[in-house]
């Protein structure tokens, strides 16, 4: 039997305890209270930026944008980071554990459009169609929270915002990462925009890119064509082989390209010409190999039009590494969060965005339900998160700012993301960031966890190589 002395120590402890917790409880609670009182002023800053519709490495209004918030809220700011103009960090705290933020804030080229519900330009060289307006804002709206947090409550640890430009083909956070800005890093936290909230485990293709240049001879085509060496042909003769050598890749391989340049008159030989390929696949070793044949297809098609070729390294990515033990956390945050409730008006947008997507109306329940939680996914598309993930622990989440069904890279997921249905979404990802850092923070032993299980599946040997080489940042890659 405990002495009763023992008893009165024992519920004293338990007392402390139960009062602590309250206490850190209500300070959190207090936390996502502001956040939500702050959502008008993120919400002009994510539309600002949408209108601003910057594409890769030329985000310097976005940037300075997101910058000047950090820095007013107490944040200290490192510029240009990484030999990047656009990119920076803004850390507040000190000593570990470190959690650092992604924001990305880039626009993709030919998107242009109006926040309506129906196809309509608005008239700029580009658009905001994988959200990158509402990730970077969010972002940073959850940072300043988690620093709020670790003020009032006079915590110890750093919270560190990563802002890096060009995901969309510039692997901006590789070259962050070959910079070693996420050595000190515990776990690094990131989301994304889409049309329904889900925290699974989630999965990226690895990429390379480059852009293709063919040199010729120019001539007049109708006049003296034998004395020209087409290097449109180069083009198209490369073209060719890369289609070809689709029946002879994996079944999960991806192939793309464009013709950015096949000359400027039709009776003028071409004496320049210019592809852009990707190349994709869940593992990066198939991608190496697959891209090292499409630079043979690019040699024999000069050698067989009397051209010449070379090549500039324009991207590359490595797969995403999940965290199963991150993300149950995040999933479990999310659940508890919640997702968005449509007004009648947003409703009725939503409406008319299914049926130029051939639905016959909107589900609003997929807005406000909550996914179901999964430990593996397949993957669709490459980010540059995923060489953060093989250098530091990481985890992600997507919250519903489009209308449900929406495509990335389209027209209406411009649309919606001009609106409040995008406000609203990046809110529900705020907050959910700013849940799980602050639980990393409290509860030091799932970053051990966490670690163990990073370290276990990136496997004892590895060596992180980047896929783009040595180059320097392809600043003028959207030129």
């Amino acid at each position: 039997m405990i002495p009763i002395f023992k008893k009165i120590i024992v519920l004293s402890v338990l007392a402390i305890f139960a009062s602590t917790a309250l206490k850190a409880q209500k300070k959190l609670d207090d936390v996502l209270k502001n956040i939500d009182h702050k959502s008008e002023f993120y919400g002009e800053i994510a539309q600002t930026i949408w209108n601003f519709a910057e594409m890769g490495y030329q985000e310097e209004q976005s940037s300075t944008l997101l910058q000047e918030t950090l820095s007013d809220a107490g944040f200290t700011i490192k510029k240009e980071v990484a030999g990047i103009p656009t990119a920076f960090t803004a850390e507040y705290g000190s000593g570990a554990p470190i959690i650092g933020i992604m924001g990305e804030y880039d626009a993709l080229p030919g998107l242009s459009q109006q926040a309506v519900p129906e196809k309509k330009s608005a008239g700029k060289a580009a658009g905001h169609a994988c959200g990158h307006h509402l990730f970077g804002t969010a972002s940073v709206a959850a940072a300043i929270a988690v620093k709020d947090w670790l003020k009032a409550t006079n915590s110890k640890g750093t919270i560190r915002f990563y802002g890096t430009p060009a995901e969309e083909g510039g692997s901006g956070k590789v070259y962050m990462v070959r910079e070693g800005l996420f050595n000190d890093v515990d776990v690094a936290l990131h989301w994304h925009p889409g049309s329904q909230n889900a925290a699974s485990a989630g999965a990226a293709l690895a990429n390379k890119s480059a852009k293709f240049r063919f040199y010729g001879i120019s001539a007049h085509a109708a006049g003296a064509p034998e004395k020209g060496r087409s290097a449109l042909d180069g083009v198209e003769a490369m073209n060719a082989m890369v289609n070809m050598l689709r029946e002879h890749v994996p079944e999960k391989a991806r192939i793309h390209y464009v013709i950015t340049d096949g000359g400027k008159a039709p009776n003028v030989v071409p004496d320049f010409a210019e592809v852009y390929y990707y190349a994709r696949h869940n593992r990066r070793d198939v991608v190496i190999d697959i891209f090292d044949r499409i630079i043979k297809a690019g040699e024999g098609a000069a050698l067989g039009t009397g051209t010449t070729m070379d090549f500039e390294m324009i991207g590359g990515t490595h797969e995403l590494l999940p965290n199963l033990t991150l993300q149950k956390l995040m999933h479990n945050n999310l659940s508890k969060i919640g997702g968005l409730e449509y007004t009648k008006v947003e409703k009725e947008f939503a409406d008319k965005i299914a049926i130029s997507l051939g639905y016959q109306g909107v589900d609003v329940r997929t807005a406000k339900d909550i996914q179901p939680y999964k430990t593996e996914a397949k993957a669709y598309g490459s980010t540059d998160v995923g060489d953060v993930s093989f250098a530091v622990p990481t985890v992600g989440m997507s919250a519903a700012t489009w209308v449900p069904g929406t495509p990335a890279h389209s027209w209406q997921a411009v649309a919606a993301g001009g609106t409040s249905i995008g406000n609203k979404g990046m809110m529900v990802a705020s907050k959910t960031l700013t849940m799980t850092a602050i639980h990393l923070f409290q509860d030091q032993k799932l970053i051990t966890k966490a670690k163990k299980e990073f370290l276990e599946r990136r496997g004892a040997d590895f060596k992180y190589i980047p896929l783009l080489g040595d180059r320097a940042p392809a600043l003028d890659y959207r030129n």
